[in-house]
């Protein structure tokens, strides 16, 4: 199976998100918040965002599971 941008960006975002969320765990430091602000539009876009990249990723490795 060929990788797609879209693919390659999902990776891109899912990876920004296992770093905030390692950041958190570890540092109690959210890296997404401090440079958006807490909780603001942009912020929680970026969640959602990445949320979705996380969704997206599941169906592909199912694909891949299934080929």
């Amino acid at each position: 199976m060929e990788r797609n941008w879209l693919d390659i960006t999902a990776l891109i975002l899912i990876i920004i998100g296992a770093i905030n969320w390692g950041l958190i765990g570890f540092f109690e430091f959210d890296l997404i918040s401090y440079f958006f602000g807490t909780l603001t539009a942009v912020t929680r876009i970026i969640f959602a965002v990445v949320g979705i990249a996380g969704i997206y990723s599941l169906i592909l490795f199912w694909k891949l599971r299934t080929n």
